[in-house]
């Protein structure tokens, strides 16, 4: 025996279904990689307090490693950490839509499924 084939609405929904856990996938990804980005600007920034001022201090720019002033780098690698926490507020206020998104989607589906959103009948009102 064979299984129907579903109704358009629930393909459609099921493909949207789909992209938006891929989506939330890619979010979840980007806010993983802000998170280590923010972990060791954090780590440079906390080393950096310990050194002294007289101290030489190093930064790499692309192969090339140059001596840079300790106040200058403090400043770049502080603007960095407020941009990557902000960056990481933003990731997870989109995972949170598209994890609520996910799980309205989830229970159309489910009643679709079930046939609960077939057209109400005479008797259900």
């Amino acid at each position: 025996m064979s299984q129907p084939e579903l109704p358009p609405v629930i393909r459609e929904q099921l493909a949207r279904f789909d992209q938006m856990q891929q989506n939330l996938q890619a979010v979840m990804i980007q806010k993983q990689q802000v998170e280590l980005e923010l972990t060791e600007t954090e780590k440079a920034l906390e080393e950096l307090g310990k050194a002294s001022d007289s101290e030489a201090i190093y930064k790499f720019v692309g192969n090339l490693l140059l001596k840079v002033e300790k106040g200058a780098i403090v400043k770049e690698l502080t603007e960095k950490k407020e941009l990557a926490t902000t960056r990481k507020l933003v990731l997870a206020k989109q995972e949170g839509r598209f994890r609520e998104s996910l799980k309205d989607l989830q229970t159309k589906i489910d009643d679709a499924v079930k046939g609960k959103t077939a057209p109400s009948s005479p008797e259900d009102q």
